[in-house]
């Protein structure tokens, strides 16, 4: 399998942290296609046109949850969606207040990340879903151990990108990180920073959120789409 992914895309690390943890990281290529993805021409491979994607030898599978669940198809013995129906029940809501209240309006929001075009409205409205998001997720995760049981789930794979996009980007809009110095989450996110897959998919985020900022990430882009040019032009 082949996994279009890139460090700092929290959709990916989600994928990732989840075959780091099911053990399947030798069945995987990791492949992150910048001349692709940031020249629009990924929706000549996936019409959707976003990472990440994950190549098999039938068919190629866009979305990070439907990915999560064609992984724990794949490898029944070592899936990752909980233990009974009420725990895989939690770890899916869990998943989804991450991705669609916190992630997905976090990555909405970013676009006003620049104070002189700015549209305060948008923020707040927004960074009024992420809160309404941290409310409900305080509500349903886990007082101790992981966010969904007493095992890792992919609850906590996705929880773990939305929580760093949390503290590390939220406040690039000057509006304080939506995690609570108290309160479960923040005990949770406290704890799950030792996991060592989580670790590394931070380390992973970091890395890719330093090289946008830095201006690296830029310099790999015009790299790699000169490089697809020459290859066209031979």
């Amino acid at each position: 399998m082949r996994l279009y992914t890139g460090d700092l895309s929290p959709y990916s690390a989600k994928i990732r942290m989840q075959i780091y943890a099911m053990g399947i990281e030798d069945e995987v290529v990791f492949d992150l296609p910048l001349a692709q993805f940031f020249s629009g021409r990924l929706k000549e491979f996936s019409p959707i046109g976003r990472i990440p994607i994950l190549e098999t030898d039938d068919a190629i599978i866009p979305e990070s949850e439907v990915i999560a669940e064609y992984l724990d198809d794949t490898y029944p013995k070592k899936a990752m969606v909980g233990r009974d129906p009420i725990e895989r029940a939690n770890v899916r809501v869990i998943s989804r207040i991450a991705d669609l209240y916190l992630m997905n309006n976090i990555f909405m929001s970013l676009s006003q990340a620049n104070k002189e075009t700015r549209n305060q409205g948008v923020v707040d409205l927004l960074m009024g879903q992420v809160s309404r998001g941290m409310g409900a997720l305080e509500a349903h995760i886990a007082a101790d151990g992981y966010a969904a049981s007493d095992q890792l789930t992919r609850a906590d794979c996705t929880l773990v990108p939305a929580l760093f996009m949390c503290e590390n980007t939220v406040p690039r809009l000057d509006v304080p990180s939506p995690i609570r110095s108290e309160g479960k989450v923040a005990e949770y996110w406290r704890r799950i920073q030792d996991n060592e897959y989580a670790a590394r998919v931070l380390v992973e985020m970091a890395r890719g959120l330093k090289a946008r900022l830095d201006g690296t990430e830029q310099k790999q882009v015009a790299e790699a789409m000169a490089s697809a040019k020459r290859e066209i032009g031979d």
